[in-house]
């Protein structure tokens, strides 16, 4: 029997040939100049589980969400119609050479949700509209369409003649009739207001005197106070005290009425009605800080008595299925209600019920099982509010999607982080491509291409430094590498107590009348797992009266025109120490007021708008950007003008007032606290839409620490900072600590429990699990005890 003689194949001749569609497997990015990238080529793979890290302000928002997930969203646009597009966003293209291998992106961030007082966990997610279906089914008795159980649509009755146009014209009377669950008193807001007057104006005065005491409202506004002052119905010249019955009437409850103001038509109404659309039609959640301070302190909200909070009319309340109403579906806490809905036998509903019963174990899927579908969106954190919107996407079928996620662990315990994890790498495995910002170790840990910018922040970053595995990552030799397995140790000595802040029957929530003597003069952890009570004691359980200094996740708002000396308070000083120097005005130094360039009106460029295709915004030609009218940088101080002094990193700007012709000591205070929460690399024009969250974090920090009180409590004050930036920040943590301060910090980063002094743990779990303190001690003895799941995970990290 003989043999063929073996051949080898020949992989150039014999191999088959590669499919054309194959060779797409790389999403390339080459020459991307975005914010601070400096003309970044990366190649990441598809159908992968990639992760960008490196410290914050270092590129890698604008590298992910501003270039690659801005022009994926671009590019879909262009596929609708002009028409279409007219009523789009208009997306301008990224700044960058070349990107290829692009597929539809979802960018999964952790914007707030919500600024009407309306929004729900429910409506944001879809769940009541399935939940108003199932009971306008099955509900006893049966009151009417899905729309008698919604809250945001009100019931409306009308009757009159009609003209039907059928051959010849006849006339009929019709009437019609819509029911809606909407509670009439409160308007389905769950709550109505009482208006305290005097906080609204001083009515010794008269309204030419400036007798309005209401934030925004300047004497000189044509919708504010001009249009009370000029409309005819009222003495502008009259003490409000003395104004008559009617003057009273027109002044805080008159129907909008057309008045004419210098020739300009404008909308007269009454006070109170006013304030109402203005601030109360808002989440107040959602407001600006001052104009948040003004409403709670004008505005006493308490719940509806008609509805009892939960926003319905009384018909849609009655409606039943079983023992439950919608209100009571509603209220239930999610992992609950998941379970009532599962023991529904009703074949009439059968495809509903799968849908909803999906939607209600995604929430508990993904760690909120302790929310209620009645639960304000706008009450969310941000992290709570990025899961969220992750759950209409668990159950997809589409694949080759890319998957953008902004820091997912954010506000998440270590418990939970695992079960984050395990969800990503669910998404990568349906064969979508997934692109995560983190900072976690934990999460860095389970990526298939790692991607590391800097090697700082700023001017200083917007270079790749590494790219490649986790391994790579650890011996790179990258900041990022350097700090992957650090680990922080317990503290052997922790200080003394100076005396307690005591918390006495706290049941704000799912607190079960909790009293806790918070220790003054420490630094001290409050932690749990997510849902496990932490905020609603530590924000809604402190007595008042107490001098607190808050420092939440509320995001910081402000337009292009606004920067870090704007938003800190820097800008003051500063033009007052230039009008000073040069015998002129504050004003002038301002880009905002008179100094501002006529041209571009002090916003340094040139915008055109283009309809349905993205407007062009190039440089201003009068001032080349820097936003000033000539005149005014022929004024100096120290030998800089003002455009130069804006143009300043902090650090220079410190040294700069420090000493000196130029010598400014408020200004070097603010300066000061901006290098102290590592700040020291921003430039003081830079507009606030260019910040990273972990630099927006640190910023309202460095303003807070300006604030009067003695107590500082901080909300996650880790979220978006690096590895390395978590060192910083705990050697500002002390500093306060050792200047006299009691610091007060909600955290789950395992760095920080261990350096503090004392730690608070919630829990055993969360919702209706939690609202007990399970722990109150050193954090030596949390991790020798390991009584509780923070210690367990606390214990793990510091023996690793």
């Amino acid at each position: 029997m003989s043999k063929a003689p073996r051949t080898d194949p020949d992989p150039d001749t014999d191999a088959p040939a590669r499919h054309a569609a194959d060779r797409h497997e790389l999403i390339r990015v080459h020459g991307a100049r975005v914010n601070n990238l400096k003309d970044v080529s990366i190649e990441i793979p598809k159908r992968r589980l990639t992760v960008f890290t490196g410290i914050s302000g270092s590129g890698k928002s604008s590298l992910v969400f501003d270039t690659i997930a801005a022009e994926s969203q671009r590019l879909i646009n262009e596929t609708y119609s002009a028409f279409v597009q007219g009523f789009m966003p208009t997306l301008a293209r990224p700044e960058v050479d070349v990107l290829e291998g692009l597929t539809t992106a979802i960018v999964v961030d952790q914007q707030r949700m919500g600024g009407d007082p309306r929004s729900t966990v429910g409506t944001a997610t879809d769940a009541n509209a399935m939940l108003r279906i199932l009971f306008s089914r099955l509900g006893q008795p049966h009151i009417g369409p899905p729309g008698a159980y919604a809250f945001n649509v009100p019931s409306v009755r009308a009757s009159g003649a009609i003209t039907v146009e059928r051959g010849t014209k006849k006339t009929v009377k019709a009437t019609f009739n819509r029911t809606g669950g909407m509670c009439p008193r409160c308007e389905g807001r769950g709550s109505v207001s009482d208006i305290d007057l005097t906080q609204l104006y001083d009515d010794s005065k008269s309204i030419a005197e400036g007798a309005f005491t209401i934030p925004g409202w300047k004497s000189d506004s044509f919708w504010t106070v001009r249009v009370y002052a000029e409309s005819g119905l009222l003495d502008p010249h009259k003490p409000i005290r003395k104004f008559t019955k009617k003057e009273m009437q027109d002044f805080l409850h008159r129907e909008p009425t057309k008045v004419k103001v210098e020739g300009v038509n404008l909308t007269y109404e009454g006070l109170i009605p006013k304030i109402q659309k203005s601030f109360l039609s808002k989440d107040k959640e959602a407001l600006q800080p001052h104009v948040r301070a003004f409403v709670e302190r004008a505005v006493t909200f308490t719940t509806c008595p008609e509805c009892e909070g939960t926003r319905l009319t009384e018909g849609a309340r009655s409606s039943r299925i079983g023992a439950l109403s919608i209100a009571d579906a509603c209220a239930l806490q999610i992992s609950d209600l998941a379970a009532w809905v599962a023991d529904l036998d009703e074949p009439s509903v059968a495809p509903l019920l799968t849908t909803l019963r999906g939607t209600l174990d995604s929430f508990v899927e993904i760690g909120l099982g302790y929310l209620s579908l009645d639960r304000s969106s706008g009450t969310l954190s941000g992290g709570e509010a990025q899961r969220v919107k992750m759950i209409r996407h668990l159950g997809s079928s589409l694949t080759d999607t890319t998957y953008v996620f902004d820091e997912p662990t954010t506000g998440l315990h270590p418990h939970d982080i695992q079960r984050m994890n395990g969800l990503l790498l669910r998404l990568r495995d349906k064969g979508n491509t997934v692109l995560v910002v983190e900072h976690k170790p934990e999460t860095i840990a389970i990526a298939d291409h790692v991607v590391d910018l800097g090697p700082g922040a700023g001017t200083a970053g917007g270079t790749v430094c590494f790219e490649g595995s986790v391994e790579g990552l650890r011996t790179g030799g990258t900041i990022t590498g350097r700090h992957f397995d650090d680990r922080a140790r317990v503290k052997e000595t922790v200080r003394a107590a100076t005396g307690a802040l005591e918390i006495r029957s706290a049941d704000r929530h799912n607190l079960r009348n909790v009293d806790v003597d918070v220790p003054l003069g420490v630094l001290t952890v409050v932690t749990g797992v997510a849902g496990s009570g932490k905020s609603s004691l530590v924000h809604g359980s402190i007595p008042a009266g107490a001098e607190v200094v808050f420092v939440d996740q509320s995001p910081i708002r402000g337009s292009r025109r606004s920067n870090p000396a704007t938003y800190t308070g820097l800008l003051d000083p500063i033009r007052k120490a230039f009008a000073k120097a040069n015998g002129v005005k504050p004003a002038l130094f301002s880009a905002n007021s008179e100094g501002a360039c006529p041209a571009c009106n002090g916003a340094g460029v040139i915008y055109t708008d283009l309809a349905m295709m993205a407007g062009v915004a190039s440089p201003c030609e009068d001032c080349g950007g820097k936003r000033f009218d000539a005149s005014v940088l022929d004024y100096h101080l120290g030998g800089r003008d003002i455009s130069e002094v804006l143009a300043m990193p902090v650090t220079e700007a410190q040294e700069f007032f420090g000493a000196g012709e130029a010598h400014t000591p408020a200004a070097h205070r603010i300066l000061g606290r901006l290098a102290d929460v590592g700040l020291g690399y921003l430039t003081l024009g830079q507009p606030l839409t260019t910040l990273s969250g972990g630099e927006r974090q640190r910023l309202k920090l460095a303003t807070h620490m300006g604030e009067k009180g003695g107590i500082y409590v901080l909300d996650e004050p880790t979220t978006g900072l690096h590895l390395a930036d978590v060192e910083q920040l705990l050697g500002l943590l002390d500093r306060l600590v050792d200047s006299g301060k009691s610091v007060i910090v909600v955290e789950h980063h395992q760095a920080v429990m261990a350096h503090a002094d004392w730690i608070i743990d919630l829990g055993p779990g969360a919702g209706h699990d939690g609202g007990r303190i399970v722990f109150e001690g050193t954090p030596a003895e949390l991790v020798a005890a390991r009584s509780t799941l923070t210690g367990e995970h606390l214990a793990a990290y510091v023996a690793t």
